[in-house]
Protein backbone atom coordinates (compact mmCIF):
# COMPACT_ATOMS: atom_id res chain seq x y z
CA UNK A 1 0.00 0.00 0.00
CA UNK A 2 1.70 3.32 -1.30
CA UNK A 3 0.31 6.21 0.96
CA UNK A 4 0.51 9.80 -0.27
CA UNK A 5 2.41 12.37 1.97
CA UNK A 6 -0.12 14.72 3.12
CA UNK A 7 0.50 18.47 4.59
CA UNK A 8 -1.11 19.92 7.77
CA UNK A 9 -1.09 23.23 9.11
CA UNK A 10 -2.16 23.66 12.51
CA UNK A 11 -3.47 26.88 13.31
CA UNK A 12 -3.30 27.50 17.03
CA UNK A 13 -6.35 29.96 17.81
CA UNK A 14 -4.71 32.03 20.30
CA UNK A 15 -3.03 35.51 20.40
CA UNK A 16 -4.81 36.40 17.25
CA UNK A 17 -7.98 37.78 15.95
CA UNK A 18 -10.17 35.40 14.24
CA UNK A 19 -10.08 37.39 11.00
CA UNK A 20 -6.89 36.85 11.00
CA UNK A 21 -7.12 32.86 11.80
CA UNK A 22 -9.72 32.88 9.48
CA UNK A 23 -7.23 34.48 6.35
CA UNK A 24 -4.84 31.93 7.90
CA UNK A 25 -7.10 29.45 6.82
CA UNK A 26 -8.01 30.66 3.10
CA UNK A 27 -4.19 30.97 2.41
CA UNK A 28 -3.15 27.67 4.16
CA UNK A 29 -5.94 25.70 1.26
CA UNK A 30 -4.52 27.96 -1.39
CA UNK A 31 -1.11 27.38 -0.94
CA UNK A 32 -1.81 23.69 -1.02
CA UNK A 33 -2.54 22.10 2.44
CA UNK A 34 -4.15 18.67 2.67
CA UNK A 35 -5.30 19.52 6.16
CA UNK A 36 -6.33 22.60 8.37
CA UNK A 37 -6.28 21.81 12.06
CA UNK A 38 -6.77 24.04 15.49
CA UNK A 39 -6.19 22.78 18.79
CA UNK A 40 -9.17 21.99 21.83
CA UNK A 41 -8.05 24.20 24.63
CA UNK A 42 -9.78 27.55 26.21
CA UNK A 43 -6.50 29.72 27.24
CA UNK A 44 -3.32 30.04 25.28
CA UNK A 45 -0.72 26.88 25.46
CA UNK A 46 2.00 29.86 25.49
CA UNK A 47 2.80 33.20 25.74
CA UNK A 48 0.51 35.64 27.96
CA UNK A 49 -1.62 32.37 29.78
CA UNK A 50 -4.96 35.06 29.52
CA UNK A 51 -4.15 36.06 25.99
CA UNK A 52 -6.76 36.06 23.05
CA UNK A 53 -8.18 32.56 22.52
CA UNK A 54 -10.79 30.95 20.36
CA UNK A 55 -12.95 27.78 21.30
CA UNK A 56 -12.27 24.94 18.63
CA UNK A 57 -15.33 23.48 17.48
CA UNK A 58 -17.10 27.12 16.07
CA UNK A 59 -13.75 27.83 14.74
CA UNK A 60 -13.91 24.72 13.05
CA UNK A 61 -17.70 25.39 11.44
CA UNK A 62 -16.20 28.72 10.09
CA UNK A 63 -13.58 27.33 8.29
CA UNK A 64 -15.82 24.47 7.07
CA UNK A 65 -17.68 27.72 5.59
CA UNK A 66 -14.62 29.02 4.05
CA UNK A 67 -13.03 26.09 2.70
CA UNK A 68 -13.93 24.15 -0.13
CA UNK A 69 -11.25 21.63 -0.89
CA UNK A 70 -9.32 20.60 2.87
CA UNK A 71 -9.99 18.18 5.36
CA UNK A 72 -10.39 19.67 9.06
CA UNK A 73 -10.08 18.88 12.73
CA UNK A 74 -8.94 19.12 15.90
CA UNK A 75 -5.73 18.35 16.67
CA UNK A 76 -7.11 17.18 18.94
CA UNK A 77 -10.22 17.65 20.35
CA UNK A 78 -10.13 16.82 24.79
CA UNK A 79 -12.58 13.78 25.21
CA UNK A 80 -13.04 15.39 28.98
CA UNK A 81 -15.06 18.58 27.89
CA UNK A 82 -17.96 17.37 26.36
CA UNK A 83 -20.33 14.19 26.45
CA UNK A 84 -19.06 11.84 23.82
CA UNK A 85 -22.93 11.70 22.45
CA UNK A 86 -22.54 15.63 22.14
CA UNK A 87 -19.18 15.31 20.41
CA UNK A 88 -19.95 12.95 18.03
CA UNK A 89 -22.84 15.30 16.81
CA UNK A 90 -21.10 18.53 16.70
CA UNK A 91 -18.76 16.65 14.60
CA UNK A 92 -20.78 15.65 11.89
CA UNK A 93 -22.42 19.17 11.72
CA UNK A 94 -19.35 20.66 10.60
CA UNK A 95 -18.80 17.45 8.64
CA UNK A 96 -22.01 18.62 6.64
CA UNK A 97 -20.91 21.79 6.91
CA UNK A 98 -17.82 21.23 5.29
CA UNK A 99 -19.30 18.90 2.89
CA UNK A 100 -17.85 15.82 4.31
CA UNK A 101 -14.28 17.21 4.78
CA UNK A 102 -13.89 16.26 9.14
CA UNK A 103 -11.35 14.34 10.93
CA UNK A 104 -12.32 13.98 14.30
CA UNK A 105 -9.41 14.18 16.15
CA UNK A 106 -9.31 12.86 20.01
CA UNK A 107 -7.11 12.92 22.73
CA UNK A 108 -7.06 12.44 26.49
CA UNK A 109 -5.99 15.55 27.82
CA UNK A 110 -3.78 17.09 29.70
CA UNK A 111 -3.90 20.69 29.93
CA UNK A 112 -4.71 21.34 33.50
CA UNK A 113 -5.64 25.35 33.55
CA UNK A 114 -8.58 24.43 31.26
CA UNK A 115 -9.90 21.97 33.47
CA UNK A 116 -9.36 24.10 36.38
CA UNK A 117 -11.37 27.39 35.24
CA UNK A 118 -14.20 25.59 33.05
CA UNK A 119 -14.96 23.24 36.40
CA UNK A 120 -13.91 19.77 35.19
CA UNK A 121 -12.63 17.19 36.58
CA UNK A 122 -8.74 17.17 35.69
CA UNK A 123 -8.22 13.46 37.23
CA UNK A 124 -4.88 11.72 36.43
CA UNK A 125 -3.78 10.95 33.19
CA UNK A 126 -4.62 6.75 33.16
CA UNK A 127 -8.20 8.20 34.41
CA UNK A 128 -8.38 10.58 30.99
CA UNK A 129 -7.17 7.51 29.29
CA UNK A 130 -9.53 5.31 31.03
CA UNK A 131 -12.19 7.35 29.55
CA UNK A 132 -11.27 7.90 25.97
CA UNK A 133 -11.46 4.15 26.01
CA UNK A 134 -14.72 3.88 27.39
CA UNK A 135 -16.17 6.81 25.36
CA UNK A 136 -14.37 5.91 21.93
CA UNK A 137 -17.36 3.23 20.83
CA UNK A 138 -20.22 5.49 22.59
CA UNK A 139 -18.77 8.16 19.54
CA UNK A 140 -18.35 5.75 17.16
CA UNK A 141 -22.44 4.29 17.89
CA UNK A 142 -23.84 7.78 17.88
CA UNK A 143 -22.05 8.96 14.62
CA UNK A 144 -23.71 5.53 13.08
CA UNK A 145 -27.12 6.54 14.66
CA UNK A 146 -27.49 10.56 13.75
CA UNK A 147 -29.65 11.78 11.04
CA UNK A 148 -28.73 12.77 8.70
CA UNK A 149 -25.59 10.61 8.95
CA UNK A 150 -21.86 12.23 8.19
CA UNK A 151 -21.25 12.44 4.60
CA UNK A 152 -18.69 9.70 4.70
CA UNK A 153 -17.44 6.92 7.29
CA UNK A 154 -15.55 9.93 9.75
CA UNK A 155 -11.89 9.61 10.12
CA UNK A 156 -10.61 9.30 13.92
CA UNK A 157 -7.26 10.66 14.67
CA UNK A 158 -6.26 9.66 18.00
CA UNK A 159 -3.01 11.47 19.50
CA UNK A 160 -0.79 10.41 21.82
CA UNK A 161 1.90 8.16 22.63
CA UNK A 162 0.78 6.53 25.49
CA UNK A 163 2.81 2.41 24.82
CA UNK A 164 0.47 0.48 26.90
CA UNK A 165 -3.03 1.81 26.64
CA UNK A 166 -3.07 4.94 23.68
CA UNK A 167 -1.29 2.80 21.32
CA UNK A 168 -3.76 0.13 22.02
CA UNK A 169 -6.50 2.05 21.49
CA UNK A 170 -5.30 3.50 18.62
CA UNK A 171 -4.97 0.06 16.88
CA UNK A 172 -8.31 -0.81 17.55
CA UNK A 173 -10.34 2.26 16.68
CA UNK A 174 -8.11 5.07 14.42
CA UNK A 175 -7.39 5.79 10.80
CA UNK A 176 -4.47 8.39 11.99
CA UNK A 177 -2.58 8.53 14.60
CA UNK A 178 -0.73 11.47 15.83
CA UNK A 179 2.87 10.66 17.60
CA UNK A 180 4.85 13.77 19.06
CA UNK A 181 8.85 13.42 19.33
CA UNK A 182 12.05 13.20 16.71
CA UNK A 183 12.74 11.04 14.20
CA UNK A 184 13.88 7.67 16.80
CA UNK A 185 10.83 8.50 18.76
CA UNK A 186 8.48 8.31 15.86
CA UNK A 187 10.30 4.70 14.22
CA UNK A 188 9.82 3.69 18.38
CA UNK A 189 6.65 4.60 18.63
CA UNK A 190 5.25 3.26 15.33
CA UNK A 191 6.76 -0.21 15.92
CA UNK A 192 4.77 -0.55 19.05
CA UNK A 193 1.83 0.58 17.55
CA UNK A 194 2.41 -1.78 14.80
CA UNK A 195 2.46 -4.50 17.45
CA UNK A 196 -0.52 -3.51 18.99
CA UNK A 197 -1.94 -3.79 15.57
CA UNK A 198 -0.68 -7.98 15.43
CA UNK A 199 -2.53 -8.18 18.54
CA UNK A 200 -5.91 -6.93 17.22
CA UNK A 201 -5.68 -8.58 13.97
CA UNK A 202 -5.15 -5.17 12.70
CA UNK A 203 -3.11 -4.08 9.13
CA UNK A 204 -0.83 -1.30 10.79
CA UNK A 205 -0.81 0.04 7.00
CA UNK A 206 -4.73 0.94 7.26
CA UNK A 207 -3.75 3.78 10.13
CA UNK A 208 -2.00 6.56 8.94
CA UNK A 209 0.95 8.49 11.13
CA UNK A 210 1.12 12.04 11.55
CA UNK A 211 4.20 14.14 12.86
CA UNK A 212 4.71 17.45 13.94
CA UNK A 213 7.83 19.45 12.22
CA UNK A 214 9.54 21.45 14.14
CA UNK A 215 10.42 25.19 13.93
CA UNK A 216 13.75 25.06 13.73
CA UNK A 217 13.12 23.05 9.89
CA UNK A 218 10.62 24.55 8.80
CA UNK A 219 12.91 25.66 5.77
CA UNK A 220 14.45 22.82 5.08
CA UNK A 221 11.99 20.60 3.10
CA UNK A 222 14.70 17.68 3.55
CA UNK A 223 13.51 16.89 6.93
CA UNK A 224 9.89 15.45 5.66
CA UNK A 225 12.52 12.57 4.24
CA UNK A 226 13.60 12.05 7.64
CA UNK A 227 10.06 12.29 9.34
CA UNK A 228 8.92 9.81 5.95
CA UNK A 229 11.76 7.67 6.96
CA UNK A 230 10.68 6.97 10.18
CA UNK A 231 7.39 6.53 9.39
CA UNK A 232 5.57 9.26 9.02
CA UNK A 233 3.32 10.91 6.16
CA UNK A 234 1.04 13.20 7.61
CA UNK A 235 3.45 16.01 8.14
CA UNK A 236 2.27 18.64 10.40
CA UNK A 237 3.39 22.65 11.11
CA UNK A 238 2.02 24.78 13.39
CA UNK A 239 1.54 28.53 13.32
CA UNK A 240 -0.55 30.93 15.37
CA UNK A 241 -0.34 33.87 17.56
CA UNK A 242 1.34 36.95 15.80
CA UNK A 243 3.04 35.14 13.18
CA UNK A 244 0.84 33.19 10.50
CA UNK A 245 3.38 33.81 7.91
CA UNK A 246 2.99 30.80 5.29
CA UNK A 247 5.72 31.95 2.61
CA UNK A 248 8.03 29.31 3.31
CA UNK A 249 5.15 26.18 3.07
CA UNK A 250 5.31 26.61 -0.76
CA UNK A 251 8.91 24.82 -0.71
CA UNK A 252 7.27 22.13 1.36
CA UNK A 253 4.30 21.81 -1.14
CA UNK A 254 6.55 21.06 -3.52
CA UNK A 255 8.82 18.56 -1.88
CA UNK A 256 5.47 16.68 -1.04
CA UNK A 257 4.32 16.89 -4.80
CA UNK A 258 7.93 15.54 -6.33
CA UNK A 259 7.88 12.61 -3.50
CA UNK A 260 4.42 11.70 -4.41
CA UNK A 261 5.47 11.42 -8.04
CA UNK A 262 8.26 9.41 -7.53
CA UNK A 263 6.61 7.10 -5.19
CA UNK A 264 3.80 6.66 -7.92
CA UNK A 265 0.83 7.98 -5.62
CA UNK A 266 -2.04 10.16 -5.91
CA UNK A 267 -2.92 12.89 -3.34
Amino acid sequence: MIRPIRLAVQIHPQHASYAALRDAAIEAEARGADVIMNWDHFYPLSGEPEGRHFECWTQLASFAEVTNRVELGPLVACNSYRNPNLLADMARTVDHISGGRVILGLGAGWFEKDYIEYGYEFGTGPSRVAALKRDLPVIKRRLEALNPPPLRKMPILIGGGGEKVTLRITAEHADIWHVFGDAAQISHKCAVLDAHCAKVGRDPATIERSAGVPVAHREDPAHGDTLVAAGATLLTFGIGGTNLDLSWFDRWVGWRDTRNLALGSNR
